[in-house]
């Protein structure tokens, strides 16, 4: 298991350019199994989680090539089904949460579908049964073998209906979407999440021959149609790694550039981060962070604390407020930390605790941040990375911080970040991987 090495306090400039979306990337590559045809998929990131994802169709026939950096082209002219009652596939998709995604194309195309209980990040309770409810709603019959952990669904033919989502779940939309896109007649989803990963992902599947309306809104209306043709499809930049950037270049007080963000899809992340007093100037189609070493946040119009909150597309996305969290370390002034969507996600906070970081963990779901505007530098600890969001944090606040810090378990990184350490070190940063 590998472990970084941080030499804290090293100003960093230069310019930086985001990865293709880890979510959109492990979303439109499972929808190359609804088609017989060529798919060309470019800028994917190459990191563990979407490799793992590649492994995994290639174990069930689809005919991938690799054509350059960030370009695959795939074809599941031939796929096993069997494939996916083997010991293989198992260990496999146990160890990605996004092997789920495969669920809904297979059982759209060939009527089944078996997954093991998908593995993932441990932060908290991440329930399937979204995806299941609707798979069912379209027709289809499920059961839990709770002996083996595992999920069976199967249908003859799949009906389109009406449907109100339990949660705006983006994985559990995008697989309703997929099944949805083959089944006969017409499917309406409501509640559906909307975030740019599925509009995407319903753009690409338009591109293919299916017939979706409503796109970007949470009122899905899909008519069926008999098969998809093949296409050629380009990833968005990963928002949370734009927004990563930008947390730390406020936390390392330095001048970086980050180009080509796509900010037409970025929401509000930019203006989450203004919140906090952070800089943040848009130059066409980048993103420019001054360097400075004081932000102060920003209080509500009657003087009370200032609150981050996750929420639903076109809401703050869940997967930065780790970031948020560690950037207010080290602001002017105070602001509450509300995770709504998972209760474990915030319990990395008593590692930032032990390097000084003034923070109340008033529950699971929220965190109060006393900022100490720099006065007191955090101190350099060694730290163990729990999930892909907290150890980017974890490796911001060391990259702040005096001294040499360590970060065992970054495998987790590494699901999330390419080459991260490689990219920061071009900018100044000394980070060593041992």
């Amino acid at each position: 298991m590998a472990t970084f090495k941080i030499e804290g306090g090293q100003p960093l400039q230069g310019v930086l350019e985001p990865q293709g979306a880890k979510n959109e990337a492990l979303q439109v590559i499972c929808a190359t199994l609804l088609t017989d045809q060529e798919v060309v998929i470019r800028n994917i990131p190459e990191i563990r989680d979407v490799l793992k994802l590649i492994d995994l169709l290639r174990g069930l026939g689809v005919d991938i090539e690799r054509q350059r950096k960030g370009e695959y082209r795939f074809r599941a002219a031939k796929v096993n089904i069997d494939y996916l009652k083997t010991n293989d596939f198992a260990l496999q998709a146990a160890g990605l949460r996004g092997s789920i995604m495969v669920i809904g194309p297979l059982l759209a195309r060939f009527g089944v579908g078996y997954i093991p209980q998908p593995g993932g990040d441990k932060i908290g309770r991440r329930r399937l049964d979204t995806h299941f409810i609707g798979f069912q709603n379209l027709g289809a019959e499920f059961t839990f073998d709770a002996e083996a952990h595992c999920y069976h669904i199967a249908a003859r033919r799949l009906r389109g209906s009406y449907m109100l989502l339990d949660e705006a779940s983006v994985t559990g939309t995008a697989n309703i979407i997929m099944a949805a896109v083959l089944a006969e007649g017409t499917t309406t989803i409501y509640n559906a999440a909307c975030e740019p990963y599925l509009q995407q992902l319903c753009a690409m599947l338009v591109s293919m021959g299916a017939r979706i309306s409503g796109i970007g809104s949470n009122l899905l209306t899909i008519e069926g149609v008999t098969s998809l043709a093949g296409c050629s499809h380009t990833i968005l930049p990963d928002m949370i790694e734009v927004g990563s950037f930008i947390g730390l270049a406020a936390m390392t007080a330095s001048e970086i550039t980050i180009r080509k963000v796509g900010i037409e899809h970025l929401g509000i992340i930019p203006a989450s981060f203004r919140r906090l007093g952070i800089e943040v100037i848009q130059q066409g189609d980048d993103l420019y962070i001054p360097a400075r070493e004081h932000y102060e946040i920003e209080s509500y119009i009657d003087g009370s604390i200032m609150t981050i909150a996750d929420a639903p597309w076109p809401g703050l996305t869940p997967d930065l407020l780790s970031v948020f969290l560690v950037v207010a370390t080290q602001a002017q002034g105070s602001v509450l930390i509300h995770q709504k969507m998972f209760e474990s996600r915030l319990f990395f906070v008593d590692k930032l605790i032990d390097m000084g970081a003034q923070i109340i963990l008033c529950d699971p779901h929220r965190a109060t941040v006393i900022g100490l505007d720099r006065k007191h530098p955090l101190r350099a600890t060694k730290m163990t990375s729990p999930d892909i969001r907290a150890g980017i944090a974890l490796l911001i606040a060391a990259l702040s911080a005096n001294g040499t810090s360590t970060i065992d378990n970054i495998d987790q990184i590494d699901r999330g970040y390419e080459n991260i350490d490689l990219r920061l070190n071009q900018l100044g940063a000394r980070i060593s991987r041992l």
